[in-house]
C-alpha cells in the first residue's frame, strides 16, 4: 500500500455524526439502495475571481475507495447502544460500489459546475459529504490563491508557508495544491517525498546568528554555507543585521573569495526578508553589478501576496523571484472555500434545495459540462443534463446559442461547425474501482498552466476580470424552474389550507 493510501484510510471517517444518523434512517426505511447523485460544486469564487483551480480530486478518489476498513467498535464510540447495533455492523462492512466523475487536477472551474459527481447507493454517497468537502475546500482554496499570486508576476514564486499552515496535513497537501496552482516549488520536504514536487530552501536567520552576533560572524556563516553546499544553488540571507551596510557586502566578499561568480552553473543569489523591498532590491542590484556579480539573483520574501507583489513589480523592484508563505498556505484573504455537496437526483427523480436567494438555487439532475473552444481558446462553458438535446447539439457541433440565466445581456451564438468542445468531468471510479490514470504532479501543474493560456488575457487579470460565459442548457433550466414552480404551487396550496 502506498504512502498516500495509508494516510487516506482514516480520512474517509473524518466526518460529521449526522452523516451516519441519516444513514441509519436510510437503512431502517429501506432506502439504502436508492440510486443517489450528488454534485460537489462552488457558488462563488474567492477574491471576486471568475474561477477556481481544481486540486484534491486524487485524494478524494483514494478516500472514497478506502471506505469499509473500520470495525463495529469504531462506530460504537459515537453510535452507542442496541438501537445502533445493526447499523454499526452495516457501516463497518460498507464499501463504495458506485461511480464517480470528476474534473482533473489543474482544471479551471466556474461556479455551479460539478467538480465531483458521485453516483452511488444513497448511504454510500451521503457519508462521503464531509471528507470530500474537507479535502476539496482546503486544496482548492490553496490552489486558487497560488494561482492569483503567481499571476501577479512573471517571476517564479516559491511556496514556503508550512509553519503557518493549519497543521501538518494542511501544510503537506496545501504545498501540493500550491504547486498545481503555479508555484515553482515548495519548502515542504514531505510534499516532495510524497508527490515529487521540487523542494527549495537554504538558510534562516538562526543559521547566521549561530556563528555569533557580529558582522564577522555573518561573513563566517556565508563562507561555511558556500563551502558545505558547493555544487547546489546558493542563496545567502543578507538582512540579519543590515542589508546594505554589511549583509550584501559580506555576501559579495564570500562569493568572490570562494570563486562563486557568473560562471557558477547551479546559480547563486541573495535573499531579502525585511525592509523596503523595492528600494533595497535596486540598491543591492547595483552593488552586485558593480562587483561583477551580474547573474547573482535577488530572492524576496516578507509576508508577500499578490497585491504586494504587483506593487513591487509596478515600482520596478529588482527582484528575480519571490517566496510566499501564509498568504498561500492559509489562503489568507479567503481561508474558507465555498464548495458544497448537494443531492441532485434520487433514482430517476431530479431533486433540488430551493432557496429565496437565487445564487443558492442548485441545478438538479445528472449533469455534464462542456467547454467550448475556438481556435484553441476557451470561449464558454455549458452544463447540461446528460444526453439532453443541448449535449447532442454540442457533440455534433451544431449551432449553439447560450445565455446567462441571471443576465440576459450575456449571450452568444456559435455557428455550426465553428467550435470544438472538451468534457470537464471524466469518470474516475467505476463500480467502486479506480479507473483514473496516474499522472505526475508536474503534469497536473502543466495542465493548469496550459488551461490558463487558453483564456483571454482580460479573463486572467486579478482585478475586475472580464466575465467568462457560463451557461446551463435550456433543458436543465426548464427542469430547475419546473421543480421550483411545483414547490411554490404546493406551498401556496398548503397556505391556503392553513387559512381555511
Amino acid at each position: 500500500m502506498g504512502q498516500k493510501s495509508k494516510i487516506m484510510q482514516d480520512i474517509a471517517y473524518c466526518s460529521d455524526k449526522y452523516q451516519y444518523t441519516m444513514g441509519k434512517s436510510f437503512l431502517d426505511c429501506g432506502m439504502k439502495d436508492k440510486r443517489a447523485i450528488f454534485n460537489l460544486f462552488f457558488r462563488k469564487a474567492p477574491d471576486n475571481n471568475n474561477w477556481a483551480v481544481v486540486s484534491g480530486t486524487d485524494e478524494a478518489i483514494e478516500m472514497i475507495t478506502s471506505l469499509g476498513n473500520k470495525s463495529p467498535e469504531f462506530f460504537e464510540k459515537f453510535l452507542p447502544g442496541e438501537n445502533y447495533r445493526e447499523f454499526r455492523e452495516f457501516a463497518s462492512k460498507m464499501k463504495f460500489t458506485g461511480n464517480v466523475y470528476a474534473m482533473k487536477e489543474g482544471e479551471i472551474a466556474f461556479p455551479t459546475e460539478p467538480i465531483i459527481t458521485v453516483e452511488a447507493p444513497l448511504i454510500e454517497a451521503q457519508v462521503l459529504e464531509t471528507p470530500l468537502l474537507s479535502i476539496m475546500n482546503h486544496q482548492m482554496a490553496i490552489a486558487t490563491k497560488a494561482s492569483r499570486v503567481t499571476r501577479s508576476t512573471s517571476k517564479p514564486v516559491s511556496e514556503f508557508g508550512s509553519r503557518r499552515a493549519h497543521g501538518p496535513w494542511a501544510a503537506t497537501y496545501g504545498a501540493k495544491a500550491a504547486y498545481i496552482g503555479g508555484c515553482a516549488n515548495s519548502s515542504n520536504v514531505l510534499t516532495s517525498y510524497i508527490f515529487g514536487t521540487p523542494a527549495s530552501g537554504t538558510m534562516a536567520h538562526s543559521y547566521v546568528t549561530s556563528f555569533g552576533c557580529s558582522i564577522d560572524g555573518e561573513y563566517e556563516a556565508f563562507t561555511h554555507y558556500i563551502q558545505t553546499h558547493r555544487g547546489e544553488t546558493l542563496i545567502l540571507l543578507v538582512d540579519t543585521y543590515d542589508t546594505l551596510h554589511c549583509g550584501v557586502l559580506n555576501a559579495v566578499k564570500a562569493y568572490k573569495e570562494l570563486g562563486i561568480d557568473d560562471s557558477y552553473p547551479q546559480g547563486y543569489g541573495i535573499r531579502l526578508d525585511s525592509g523596503d523591498l523595492a528600494y533595497l532590491s535596486r540598491k543591492c542590484r547595483r552593488i552586485l553589478d558593480d562587483h561583477g556579480l551580474k547573474k547573482c539573483k535577488i530572492f524576496a520574501t516578507n509576508s508577500l501576496d499578490e497585491y504586494l507583489i504587483t506593487d513591487l513589480e509596478n515600482q520596478g523592484a529588482a527582484i528575480d523571484s519571490y517566496g510566499v508563505g501564509d498568504a498561500i498556505a492559509t489562503s489568507k484573504h479567503n481561508p474558507c472555500f465555498g464548495n458544497v455537496y448537494k443531492l441532485v437526483q434520487v433514482d430517476n427523480e431530479p431533486v433540488l434545495k430551493r432557496s429565496e436567494d437565487k445564487v443558492k438555487l442548485i441545478n438538479p439532475g445528472f449533469q455534464i459540462t462542456y467547454r467550448i473552444l475556438q481556435k484553441g481558446h476557451f470561449k464558454a462553458d455549458v452544463t447540461c443534463l446528460r444526453e439532453d438535446n443541448t449535449t447532442k447539439i454540442i457533440e455534433t457541433s451544431g449551432a449553439l446559442h447560450i445565455q446567462n440565466e441571471f443576465d440576459e445581456t450575456q449571450r452568444k451564438t456559435f455557428p455550426a461547425n465553428s467550435y470544438t468542445y472538451r468534457i470537464l468531468q471524466n469518470q474516475v471510479i467505476e463500480r467502486g474501482k479506480i479507473i483514473a490514470p496516474d499522472t505526475l504532479i508536474t503534469e497536473k501543474r502543466e495542465y493548469y498552466l496550459s488551461n490558463l493560456k487558453c483564456f483571454n488575457e482580460t479573463e486572467r487579470r486579478l482585478i475586475n476580470p472580464h466575465t467568462y460565459k457560463v451557461d446551463i442548457s435550456d433543458e436543465l433550466y426548464d427542469l430547475k424552474m419546473g421543480l421550483i414552480n411545483k414547490l411554490i404551487a404546493q406551498i401556496k396550496e398548503l397556505q391556503k389550507k392553513g387559512a381555511e
